[in-house]
């Protein structure tokens, strides 16, 4: 059997380096080719902002969570626990669907399509490139915890 905390590094990036840079490419398209969202003068930025304040506190209740079970969120770090308590209820995944709001806040807020259409690739990046491995590592590395976890909690929401 390998050592669990090896497979911790095979992520293809950091997951905010992911998400910058989709979101850099789609901003950096929509200054060559500008496509709206909404055709509202301010109705993108209502939605926007909604979902940057719910996604800025969804992640924040994450990370306290992760700090209390005593690990960290940092991909490169050995999990030294598995958090199941917190926003962990929901999803498995919590602080990358709060990434994901984050993202589609600045898009809506901005009235900018191009990082909308290019959240498809970035997420299918996501899961095979990040939380495929990630599901792998905490598979080897809590077993049938991690698999009752599984079971009891989506990926997503």
């Amino acid at each position: 059997m390998s050592n669990p905390d090896s497979l911790q590094l095979r992520i293809v990036a950091p997951p905010p380096v992911i998400y910058i840079c989709a979101l850099l490419l789609g901003f950096a398209i929509h200054t060559l080719l500008p496509i709206a969202i909404f055709t509202t003068t301010h109705g993108h930025q209502i939605i926007g902002g909604f979902l940057l304040v719910v996604s800025v506190a969804f992640a924040r209740w994450a990370f306290v969570t992760m700090r209390q079970a005593g690990t960290s969120a940092n991909p490169y770090k050995p999990s030294a626990a598995l958090t199941i308590a917190g926003p962990f209820r929901f999803s498995r995944n919590p602080i990358y669907v709060a990434m994901t709001g984050l993202y589609l806040g600045l898009a809506f807020f901005f009235n900018a399509a191009w990082p909308v259409i290019l959240l498809f690739p970035l997420l299918l990046l996501m899961y095979w490139g990040v939380i495929r491995r990630e599901e792998r590592y905490l598979s080897e590395k809590f077993g049938g915890a991690y698999t009752r976890y599984q079971s009891r909690v989506r990926r997503w929401l």
